[in-house]
Protein backbone atom coordinates (compact mmCIF):
# COMPACT_ATOMS: atom_id res chain seq x y z
CA UNK A 1 0.00 0.00 0.00
CA UNK A 2 1.39 3.49 -0.75
CA UNK A 3 1.25 6.17 1.53
CA UNK A 4 -1.52 4.76 3.94
CA UNK A 5 -3.53 4.05 0.70
CA UNK A 6 -5.41 7.05 0.02
CA UNK A 7 -4.48 10.49 -1.62
CA UNK A 8 -6.50 13.37 -0.73
CA UNK A 9 -6.95 16.39 -3.90
CA UNK A 10 -7.52 19.48 -3.38
CA UNK A 11 -10.22 21.64 -5.80
CA UNK A 12 -11.47 24.57 -4.03
CA UNK A 13 -14.53 24.94 -6.41
CA UNK A 14 -15.88 21.79 -4.88
CA UNK A 15 -16.36 22.90 -0.70
CA UNK A 16 -17.40 25.68 1.46
CA UNK A 17 -14.11 25.24 3.47
CA UNK A 18 -10.40 27.14 2.27
CA UNK A 19 -8.05 25.03 0.79
CA UNK A 20 -6.05 24.91 4.30
CA UNK A 21 -9.32 24.43 6.44
CA UNK A 22 -9.99 21.34 4.51
CA UNK A 23 -6.64 20.10 4.55
CA UNK A 24 -6.29 20.19 8.14
CA UNK A 25 -9.92 18.29 8.11
CA UNK A 26 -8.36 15.64 6.37
CA UNK A 27 -4.90 15.27 8.12
CA UNK A 28 -6.87 15.06 11.48
CA UNK A 29 -8.75 12.45 10.22
CA UNK A 30 -5.60 10.40 9.79
CA UNK A 31 -4.83 10.92 5.80
CA UNK A 32 -1.22 11.00 5.39
CA UNK A 33 -1.04 12.51 1.62
CA UNK A 34 -2.26 15.70 -0.25
CA UNK A 35 -2.02 15.96 -3.57
CA UNK A 36 -2.60 19.87 -4.09
CA UNK A 37 -4.26 20.82 -7.29
CA UNK A 38 -5.65 23.81 -8.00
CA UNK A 39 -6.28 24.47 -11.86
CA UNK A 40 -7.95 28.31 -12.02
CA UNK A 41 -5.45 30.23 -9.60
CA UNK A 42 -2.62 32.32 -11.00
CA UNK A 43 0.96 30.65 -10.57
CA UNK A 44 1.55 33.34 -7.76
CA UNK A 45 -1.34 32.46 -5.90
CA UNK A 46 -0.43 28.41 -6.65
CA UNK A 47 2.61 29.25 -4.98
CA UNK A 48 1.56 31.00 -1.73
CA UNK A 49 -0.94 28.46 -0.56
CA UNK A 50 1.04 25.73 -1.85
CA UNK A 51 3.67 27.62 0.64
CA UNK A 52 1.26 27.43 3.33
CA UNK A 53 0.17 23.65 3.06
CA UNK A 54 3.63 22.70 3.34
CA UNK A 55 3.58 24.05 6.59
CA UNK A 56 0.35 22.32 7.51
CA UNK A 57 1.31 19.25 6.03
CA UNK A 58 5.12 19.53 7.91
CA UNK A 59 2.99 19.53 11.52
CA UNK A 60 1.39 16.22 10.48
CA UNK A 61 4.25 14.66 8.88
CA UNK A 62 2.66 13.92 5.64
CA UNK A 63 3.42 14.10 2.37
CA UNK A 64 2.98 16.85 -0.10
CA UNK A 65 2.57 16.48 -3.95
CA UNK A 66 1.84 19.53 -5.87
CA UNK A 67 0.46 19.04 -9.68
CA UNK A 68 1.88 20.28 -12.31
CA UNK A 69 4.47 22.71 -11.32
CA UNK A 70 7.92 21.24 -10.26
CA UNK A 71 9.54 24.92 -10.07
CA UNK A 72 7.03 25.30 -7.19
CA UNK A 73 7.42 21.65 -5.69
CA UNK A 74 11.00 23.05 -5.17
CA UNK A 75 10.35 25.99 -4.31
CA UNK A 76 7.77 24.94 -1.09
CA UNK A 77 10.25 22.06 -0.20
CA UNK A 78 7.37 19.65 -1.13
CA UNK A 79 8.00 16.01 -1.20
CA UNK A 80 6.96 15.83 -4.97
CA UNK A 81 5.03 16.44 -8.00
CA UNK A 82 2.30 15.13 -10.16
CA UNK A 83 3.06 15.47 -13.91
CA UNK A 84 -0.07 15.33 -16.34
CA UNK A 85 0.51 13.90 -20.09
CA UNK A 86 0.54 18.11 -21.47
CA UNK A 87 2.85 18.86 -18.39
CA UNK A 88 6.78 19.02 -18.48
CA UNK A 89 8.39 15.42 -19.61
CA UNK A 90 9.02 13.18 -16.91
CA UNK A 91 13.03 12.73 -18.09
CA UNK A 92 12.80 16.54 -17.31
CA UNK A 93 10.98 16.40 -14.63
CA UNK A 94 13.20 13.93 -13.00
CA UNK A 95 16.49 16.33 -13.78
CA UNK A 96 14.48 18.94 -11.81
CA UNK A 97 13.32 17.10 -8.57
CA UNK A 98 15.83 14.50 -8.31
CA UNK A 99 14.96 12.11 -5.92
CA UNK A 100 12.04 13.76 -4.83
CA UNK A 101 8.16 11.78 -5.72
CA UNK A 102 7.20 12.20 -9.52
CA UNK A 103 3.82 11.05 -9.97
CA UNK A 104 2.21 10.54 -14.06
CA UNK A 105 -1.23 10.45 -14.63
CA UNK A 106 -2.17 7.73 -17.03
CA UNK A 107 -5.07 6.81 -19.17
CA UNK A 108 -4.04 4.22 -21.28
CA UNK A 109 -1.03 0.86 -21.04
CA UNK A 110 1.18 2.95 -23.02
CA UNK A 111 1.12 6.12 -20.84
CA UNK A 112 1.32 3.47 -17.65
CA UNK A 113 4.42 1.54 -19.32
CA UNK A 114 6.27 4.92 -21.08
CA UNK A 115 5.89 6.16 -17.12
CA UNK A 116 7.16 3.09 -15.73
CA UNK A 117 10.10 2.66 -17.85
CA UNK A 118 10.60 6.37 -17.22
CA UNK A 119 11.24 5.61 -13.62
CA UNK A 120 8.14 7.57 -12.13
CA UNK A 121 7.70 6.71 -8.83
CA UNK A 122 4.21 6.17 -9.33
CA UNK A 123 0.89 6.35 -11.74
CA UNK A 124 -2.39 8.10 -11.18
CA UNK A 125 -4.94 5.76 -13.59
CA UNK A 126 -8.40 6.47 -14.55
CA UNK A 127 -11.01 7.61 -14.43
CA UNK A 128 -11.80 4.24 -12.83
CA UNK A 129 -15.76 5.87 -12.70
CA UNK A 130 -17.65 9.04 -14.30
CA UNK A 131 -16.19 11.80 -11.91
CA UNK A 132 -17.31 15.40 -11.78
CA UNK A 133 -13.69 17.00 -11.09
CA UNK A 134 -12.30 16.95 -14.56
CA UNK A 135 -14.58 18.35 -17.37
CA UNK A 136 -11.77 16.62 -20.03
CA UNK A 137 -11.82 13.49 -18.48
CA UNK A 138 -11.36 9.67 -20.23
CA UNK A 139 -13.85 7.16 -20.70
CA UNK A 140 -14.00 5.28 -17.27
CA UNK A 141 -11.85 2.33 -17.27
CA UNK A 142 -13.80 0.24 -14.62
CA UNK A 143 -11.75 -2.11 -12.03
CA UNK A 144 -11.05 -4.35 -15.12
CA UNK A 145 -9.33 -1.92 -16.76
CA UNK A 146 -7.43 -1.24 -13.24
CA UNK A 147 -6.70 -4.81 -13.30
CA UNK A 148 -5.21 -4.77 -16.67
CA UNK A 149 -2.73 -1.74 -15.90
CA UNK A 150 -1.69 -3.60 -12.51
CA UNK A 151 -1.23 -6.96 -13.93
CA UNK A 152 1.02 -5.00 -16.46
CA UNK A 153 3.07 -2.30 -14.80
CA UNK A 154 5.45 -3.11 -12.11
CA UNK A 155 5.19 0.45 -10.17
CA UNK A 156 2.49 1.50 -7.75
CA UNK A 157 -0.50 2.18 -9.44
CA UNK A 158 -3.63 4.81 -8.00
CA UNK A 159 -6.60 4.72 -9.01
CA UNK A 160 -8.65 7.53 -9.09
CA UNK A 161 -11.96 9.46 -10.59
CA UNK A 162 -15.21 8.84 -9.42
CA UNK A 163 -14.02 6.86 -5.59
CA UNK A 164 -16.49 6.75 -3.16
CA UNK A 165 -16.30 4.87 -0.40
CA UNK A 166 -18.29 1.78 -1.71
CA UNK A 167 -16.13 0.91 -4.11
CA UNK A 168 -13.17 0.94 -2.17
CA UNK A 169 -12.69 -3.22 -1.71
CA UNK A 170 -13.40 -4.13 -5.32
CA UNK A 171 -10.41 -1.15 -6.01
CA UNK A 172 -7.94 -2.90 -3.93
CA UNK A 173 -8.59 -6.13 -5.29
CA UNK A 174 -8.07 -5.23 -8.49
CA UNK A 175 -4.25 -4.16 -7.82
CA UNK A 176 -4.14 -0.74 -6.80
CA UNK A 177 -1.74 0.78 -3.95
CA UNK A 178 -4.09 3.59 -3.21
CA UNK A 179 -6.64 5.62 -4.33
CA UNK A 180 -6.64 9.39 -5.27
CA UNK A 181 -10.20 11.14 -3.58
CA UNK A 182 -11.58 14.76 -4.68
CA UNK A 183 -15.14 15.50 -4.63
CA UNK A 184 -16.55 12.66 -2.21
CA UNK A 185 -14.56 14.25 0.48
CA UNK A 186 -14.97 17.85 -0.52
CA UNK A 187 -18.54 17.75 -1.56
CA UNK A 188 -19.44 16.34 2.37
CA UNK A 189 -21.34 17.96 4.61
CA UNK A 190 -17.88 16.92 6.73
CA UNK A 191 -15.22 16.30 5.38
CA UNK A 192 -13.38 15.23 8.36
CA UNK A 193 -15.96 12.64 8.82
CA UNK A 194 -15.77 11.54 5.25
CA UNK A 195 -12.25 11.54 5.14
CA UNK A 196 -11.85 8.99 8.81
CA UNK A 197 -14.51 6.93 6.84
CA UNK A 198 -12.28 6.41 4.23
CA UNK A 199 -9.25 6.27 6.43
CA UNK A 200 -11.33 2.93 8.67
CA UNK A 201 -12.36 1.12 5.72
CA UNK A 202 -8.81 1.15 3.97
CA UNK A 203 -7.25 0.11 7.31
CA UNK A 204 -10.16 -2.27 7.67
CA UNK A 205 -9.49 -3.83 4.10
CA UNK A 206 -5.60 -3.58 5.10
CA UNK A 207 -6.03 -5.55 7.94
CA UNK A 208 -8.50 -8.37 6.23
CA UNK A 209 -5.01 -8.50 3.91
CA UNK A 210 -7.79 -7.24 1.16
CA UNK A 211 -4.83 -4.88 -0.09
Amino acid sequence: MLYGGICFITDSRFTQYAVEETVRMVLDAGIKWVQYREKYLTRKEIYYQAERLRRITEEYRAILIINDYADIALSVDADGVHLGQEDLPLYEGRKVMGPRIIGISTHNMDEAKRAEYGSADYIGYGPIYPTATKEDADIPKGTAGLQVITDNVNIPVVAIGGIKLESLEEIFKAGAAAVAVASAILRAEDPHNKAREFVKIIERLKNEKKV
